[in-house]
């Protein structure tokens, strides 16, 4: 595809950007229903819609990557990517917050690391189409540096993860999740009682 995506006619890029982001939280939907995290499944990604988000990844739309991608190469930053990671607790960027006068990053909660894994899953076989494999979020995970910028913790789970689903598959993968679920649940609960 053309890198200068604002030379495709306008209704195409919505329709096609709007496709995209549909099929994407479908996908997301369908792993988390697996791992059993219903409530972020329907609600996922909702903030796309946004005026803010929506209207920027229009104008960007490639259909290979993210919109906010292009955006940051041409211009240094993003203004849908800063609005999405700020609504949305299942991006590590979520976690950071000013401790002792220092921007750390803070250990991501089950249920949000569980609808990371989802969400990187999905985005790999939205945007690979036929090329996506087991070990297709993995290898985009070590491609990048975000292990080295999110909590140490949140890092090595993920990758742990998204080594396992390359090994064994989602499906085992994502049963083995909603079990960790329930009893994260569980023990949620009894937290709760006691307080």
């Amino acid at each position: 595809m053309n890198n200068d995506t604002t030379k495709m006619p306008y209704f195409k890029r919505l329709f096609k950007h709007l496709e995209t982001i549909n099929t994407h939280r479908f996908e997301v939907m369908k792993n988390c229903f697996k791992c059993g995290i219903y409530e972020q499944g329907l609600t996922h990604d909702l903030s796309k819609y946004s005026p803010t988000e929506f209207n920027v990844s229009v104008r960007y739309f490639q259909g290979t990557r993210s919109p906010y991608m292009y955006e940051k190469e041409h211009f240094g930053f993003s203004y849908g990517w800063l609005h999405h990671k700020g609504r949305n607790r299942h991006h590590w960027e979520y976690w950071y917050d000013m401790l002792d006068g220092k921007w750390v990053p803070i250990e991501m909660p089950l249920p949000f690391l569980i609808e990371m894994v989802c969400d990187r899953v999905a985005a790999c076989k939205v945007y690979q189409k036929e090329k996506y494999t087991d070990s297709s979020a993995l290898e985009y995970y070590l491609s990048r540096n975000d292990r080295f910028y999110m909590h140490e913790n949140t890092a090595k789970a993920l990758e742990a993860i998204l080594r396992d689903i390359a090994e064994r598959d989602e499906d085992a993968v994502f049963a083995d999740l909603k079990k960790q679920m329930e009893e994260y649940r569980r023990t949620q609960h009894q937290i709760t009682k006691q307080h």
